[in-house]
Order: structure tokens, then sequence, then C-alpha cells
């Protein structure tokens, strides 16, 4: 059962896990190191749980204390009741949905695991906002994908906002880290993958014409915001591929184009 323990110090060393969120710096260094991940309001921290993260404790404000009872009563870490403003002290943001808990992140697994036993494979390439790796974790899930494999310097999936972003979805799909790029996407070819990079660039094919739902296996290659595909990446790539536009519309939203890809992807075009 998880100790209920009421603090009223900001600077309590019980509450390190929790000091400035809001340094996005800071926490992209800190939490890895320390192998830590902030779960945020009461549905990511339960889907945390049911993932099988180990809590190390939790940080409530006390009108929250009831709505999480059963994960309190289950939990064996502490958990830490304080006051809003405190939290806000601690945080260095007003903590809305009441809930904090710090969670034990796990092993990633390897690349190599992950395509034996996958066949609808996301491959990210520099997307380093947090925002969109949340949405295009959610949309994976969502929407079919197996798992995710990323570029050595995408964003961290387990940082608060993308897990907020995700709603939990970043515990649903399993991902691993391509440690050489873009070497490591000839590891995915030669799992039997055929490599999709996604463009807006006029030469590629629409994917309808692709029609990457009726191939065996599928790695869909996503670049950054703005940015898209590096020409390395295009080029170790097997078919370029686009989502046709109208209206004089040249693209979406990395996060918004994962999400129609992947309907693609794993089941084709919707029905009339």
């Amino acid at each position: 059962m998880g100790e209920l323990i009421t603090l009223d110090d900001p600077d309590d060393p019980r509450l390190h896990d929790y000091t400035g969120l809001t340094d996005v710096e800071l926490r992209r260094r800190r939490e890895p190191a320390e192998g830590l991940f902030i779960a945020e309001g009461e549905k990511v921290v339960r889907r945390a749980g049911e993932a099988g993260y180990a809590m190390r404790s939790m940080l409530l404000s006390a009108k929250w204390v009831d709505t999480m009872r059963d994960i309190i009563d289950e939990a064996p870490a502490p958990v830490y009741v304080v006051d809003p403003a405190l939290a806000e002290r601690v945080t260095g943001y007003h903590v809305h949905r009441g809930a904090l808990a710090s969670m034990q992140r796990k092993p990633l697994p390897a690349a190599d695991d992950l395509l034996h036993i996958a066949r609808r494979v996301v491959v990210m390439e520099s997307v380093n906002d947090h925002t969109n790796i949340g949405a295009i974790f959610r949309s994976a899930a969502a929407l079919g994908m197996d798992a995710v494999l990323l570029s050595p310097d995408c964003a961290d999936p387990l940082y608060r906002r993308s897990v907020k972003v995700s709603m939990g979805a970043v515990f649903s799909v399993p991902y691993a880290r391509l440690d050489r790029w873009p070497a490591g996407l000839e590891t995915v070819r030669e799992a039997g993958f055929t490599l999709l990079a996604l463009t807006p660039d006029e030469r590629a094919k629409a994917l309808d014409e692709v029609a990457p739902h009726r191939m065996d296996r599928v790695a869909l290659m996503l670049g950054a915001e703005g940015d898209g595909l590096s020409r390395r990446a295009l080029a170790v790539s097997d078919e370029w591929v686009r989502i046709p536009m109208s209206h004089g519309v040249d693209s979406l939203n990395v996060g918004a184009a994962a999400a129609v890809a992947f309907y693609a992807v794993a089941t084709g075009r919707p029905s009339a």
C-alpha cells in the first residue's frame, strides 16, 4: 500500500523527481539519466501502471486522493500530498490535472527484436517536437502500427509532454532507437521491410498508387516538421510516397500526415 505523506517544504529532497518540470533541456537530460519519467493526469498514470511501469512515487493535491485511492492502495511507493501552490513551486507550473507520478523506465528493446515480430513499422527521423511525437504515437496505436523506430536525434517519447499528448499511447506501441543513421535503415530492409519515405515531393507516388496495405512488411519513414526527411534518408528508401493535396495546400503537419499515412498502410482507403 502506498504511504500518504503530507509535505509542506518545496525543497524537500523527496520531491526531487518533480522539480523543474518546465525546464525542457534539464528534464531531457536528467530523466533518461536517472531512469524515470513523469506521468501526468489520472488516465495517463493508470495507463502507465497497466503497461507495467513501476511507480517511484506520486504527487497529489488533497482533493485527488479519493479519485486515486485504488492506485494508492496498490502502489508500493510513497504518495506525497501537497498544497496546489506548493506543487506549482516545485514543478514550475499549475498542475491542473491534480496528479503526477514518477515512473521507472524500462530498458528499450533492440530494433532487431521489434522487427522480428512487426509488419507495420513507423520510422522517425529527427522528430524533436514533443507534441508531434505524442500525436504520432497516438495515431500509431489507434491505426494499427506495430512498432516505432527512432533516429538517434528524435525526442524522448516518455517526456511529459509527449506522454500527455499521446494520452498514454506511448505505452501501447513498442519502440526502439536505431543507433546508426541512416545506416541502421539497412537493418530494417534486411528484415524484409519495404522502406516508404513520406514526402510532399511531386516526384513521389501517391499512397493509393503504391498500395502499401497490400505489402507484406512496410516501414513508413517520417521526417521532422518543416525539413522533412533528409536527403540521406530519402536516398536509402525504396519508394517515395505522398498524400495527394487539394486547394493549393502543399503539405500537412507531420502528426496529421502520419495519421493519414498510417491508415493507408494498415487498411487502405476508407470506403465511399
